[in-house]
């Protein structure tokens, strides 16, 4: 069948492959807080669940061929009525299987473990109607119903025929089984226990049942803690006192597996607490500590910056302990966050990977944009080249700022809305202009640190109205100070400057270049960005800058005349992402050819802009930034990442993880195939023929000379100002359309939910 010939192809390009042990050695052993001093487990909740349908085929072939070789599989047992046992997650089964379109009229309601749940249960089917007739779904909104009733429900044997390295089962409702004349402990019986390496339950009474029958030294029985408030139904005790009886559970269990709050606590404000005591605690006692709810997809501290590995890093390398294990829905991401990331903190880039990190706004998605703490943070965080975007006040201060609109990046709706108007040459909408304010007015206005694409996604907002709006002088002196690689210094509307307000933009930056000295120099770099060549035109006579063409629109081809043509007025161009890989429906199509087009002229290629929250990646890159970003450089060998989040772009080339020769490491980061999982999905549906994109001409390069900057004042503008003349690049409204439909899911999941976010 083409699928099975598709999702081979997926696992053999899979993102963190797999190293055969001939081709590269294992790195040295690391020393792990650990029980037992060695490196945690990854255990895979229903396999790959955060990208295919939880307990299903491709989603446990994913996690045991893609990411550590030792990945336990976990799958959470439930028992039909003839008491066979498969894999699923939820009691009830209509949020993920198709049994209620099956059996329309199969509602029911049960207690279960002390609470009235109405749905459809296993406990009133045989075998041969869940395995043999009833399809999986995907149970979170967030993530993709491509591959929805495809796939069949999974028994336990099926899933040991796999052959997993490890296998974890949790029997999650054995006091329901129970009152339904089935048990967990017979079906395991009749299995003889073989293959099964872990056995969890929240129940005492079954593990006590099973500690007689089971070969202790083989399969390690574990305890599961619930919420602290909830009730263990063999002890009639809350799971959170039990927490000081750890003695006592080692007498039945090797060791717990908890809700990773229960060690590092999230307040509601969603910052991390203090850790608790509970990893050294256990460890005490000789028990193992797995924690579980581990998801990229749902937001768990702003502390991590919606990086998904920086909160396995906070349970695996912080220093004080280490779990021995994290549940997860992505295997793959917590695979890259212990055997590439972990104990690399401090490493040194990788020798021979020269992709420059270049910050947007300074380290925007963690502080406002274009401030000074942004800014810190970035050179902080290794960035190569710190970035302003520069901004004119009424009386010619040059000063850096993420727009000519302060409405964007500030709180000036609040203080000058009187002055809000619409200047068609810079955007469509209203907004407050720097140009109308002087700087004594902007440099008394808060910065707002705002998620412009995705702002149901907050940032840091303990910080949202922190930072200093920093004048091009300042700028260029803290690039100085902090002996940062290398600035860029973007332009832009400077026709309309000049012809409406009688502002030289192009002046004030040559200006302040020199008067900062750095065209005397060649220690650090200077890149001049704008989308108007006759701008980079004004900057060709200085050998040491480098002229960046800033194309905002999406395009996939460029003839050679264009490039021949870019080449001519820039060393480099900026391109959105969305010109580099197309996407449909938030997969993965394509790669475009502009990288190839553009380095056969000698024209690096910078990709903007990216971030590190997960409704901005493709479902191809698992809800992880790190994959993303190993498509862009090893994929398609871009020059440089423009990010929002510098400490990710840095910590990813500070892995060895990232070498290009796929160092001696037995994982590494690999890019993804693109399109392979659309196709996967469309099962044996050819896929359509992709339409041609827009091909980048040289009208689109070729901008007119600058106009003369007019003498004296001019009014403000109005929705009556005349166009000036067109431009060759307009700003991108494209560039995120293939996810949008991530993005609707998730404005409606958050937005009824707030800042509640669970697993299923």
């Amino acid at each position: 069948m083409r699928w099975l010939l598709l999702f081979a192809s997926l696992l053999i390009h899979s993102t963190l492959a797999q190293i055969t042990p001939q081709k590269r050695p294992q790195r040295t052993q690391q020393n792990w807080l650990t029980l037992n001093g060695q490196r945690p487990v990854v255990v895979a909740r229903g396999g790959m669940s955060g990208l295919f349908p939880e307990s299903s085929d491709f989603a446990y072939h994913m996690s045991q061929n893609a990411g550590l070789r030792d990945t336990i599989l976990y799958c959470d047992l439930q028992l039909t009525k003839d008491q066979v046992g498969f894999c699923q997650g939820e009691i009830r089964l209509d949020n993920s299987t198709s049994i209620a379109s099956l059996f329309p009229d199969g509602k029911k309601t049960y207690n279960v473990n002390g609470k009235e749940i109405t749905g459809w249960f296993a406990v009133d089917y045989d075998a041969s109607t869940l395995l043999e007739k009833t399809t999986l779904v995907q149970n979170v909104l967030t993530r993709p119903a491509t591959f929805d009733d495809s796939l069949l429900v999974l028994g336990v044997t099926s899933v040991l025929e796999l052959k997993p390295g490890r296998f974890w089962l949790n029997v999650q409702y054995d006091t329901f089984f129970n009152q339904h004349r089935l048990s967990a402990a017979k079906f395991l019986e009749s299995i003889g226990f073989k293959g099964i390496q872990y056995i969890s339950s929240p129940e005492i009474g079954f593990l006590k049942s099973i500690s007689m029958k089971v070969d202790r030294r083989l399969t390690k029985l574990i305890f599961k803690f619930q919420g602290a408030d909830a009730i263990e139904p063999t002890t009639n005790q809350t799971y959170g006192s039990m927490l000081k009886n750890l003695a006592d559970i080692k007498r039945f269990a090797s060791g717990i597996l908890v809700p990773k709050e229960y060690i590092w606590p999230v307040g509601p404000d969603m910052y991390l607490q203090p850790a608790t005591t509970l990893v050294a605690d256990a460890h005490r006692e000789g028990l193992e500590v797995h924690a579980y709810s581990f998801a990229n997809d749902i937001p768990a501290s702003f502390n991590y910056s919606y990086d998904p590995t920086a909160e396995y890093l906070q349970f695996v390398d912080n220093s004080q302990f280490s779990v021995d294990g994290v549940v997860t829905d992505f295997s793959t991401t917590a695979a890259e966050a212990i055997a590439c990331l972990a104990h690399y903190k401090n490493a040194s880039r990788i020798i021979g990977v020269k992709t420059l990190i270049i910050s947007h706004d300074g380290a925007s998605g963690d502080y406002a944009a274009c401030t000074d703490l942004a800014y810190e943070k970035a050179v902080t965080d290794g960035a190569d080249i710190i970035d302003c975007s520069v901004q004119m006040s009424k009386d010619g201060v040059a000063f850096c700022s993420a727009s000519a609109d302060l409405t964007k990046s500030t709180n000036a709706i609040n203080v000058f809305m009187t002055q809000a108007t619409t200047v068609p040459e810079i955007q469509k909408e209203n907004g407050i202009f720097s140009f109308d304010l002087t700087w004594s007015e902007i440099q008394n206005l808060k910065p707002q640190l705002v998620n412009n694409l995705f702002p149901v996604m907050k940032r840091n907002p303990a910080y949202k109205d922190k930072g200093k709006i920093m004048t091009l002088t300042e700028f260029l002196n803290l690039a100085k100070t902090k002996a940062v690689p290398g600035v860029l210094i973007e332009i832009k509307n400077a026709a309309y400057l000049a012809s409406k307000k009688s502002l030289d933009i192009v002046d004030a930056v040559t200006t302040a270049l020199q008067n900062a000295t750095f065209d005397k120099q060649s220690t650090q770099q200077v890149l001049i960005q704008s989308d108007d060549s006759s701008v980079l035109g004004k900057f060709k006579d200085i050998p040491t800058y480098r002229r960046v063409l800033l194309i905002e629109e999406t395009f996939e081809k460029a003839p050679k005349q264009t490039v021949e043509e870019i080449k001519r007025h820039a060393d480099a161009v900026t391109l959105p992402r969305a010109s580099l890989v197309k996407t449909e429906g938030g997969f993965t199509l394509s790669m475009t050819k502009l990288v190839e087009e553009m380095h056969s002229m000698n024209i690096s290629v910078y990709v903007t802009h990216l971030q590190n929250e997960f409704v901005s990646l493709a479902f191809d890159y698992f809800s992880d930034p790190y994959v993303e970003i190993a498509t862009f450089l090893k994929g398609l060998k871009v020059d440089g990442v423009v990010t929002d989040y510098p400490a990710t772009m840095s910590t990813y080339l500070r892995s060895p993880c990232a070498e290009l020769n796929e160092g001696n490491n037995e994982i590494t980061f690999s890019e993804v195939e693109l399109g392979v999982l659309l196709a996967v999905g469309r099962s044996d549906s050819p896929p359509p023929a992709e339409a041609p994109g827009p091909v980048l001409q040289i009208s689109d390069v070729v901008d007119p000379p600058l106009p003369a900057v007019a003498k004296g004042s001019t009014p403000s503008a109005t929705a009556a100002t005349p166009a000036a003349a067109e431009k060759s690049s307009g700003k991108a409204n494209t560039a995120h359309a293939g996810l949008s439909l991530i993005a609707i899911l998730v404005l409606g999941l958050l937005g009824c939910a707030g800042n509640s976010f669970s697993l299923p």
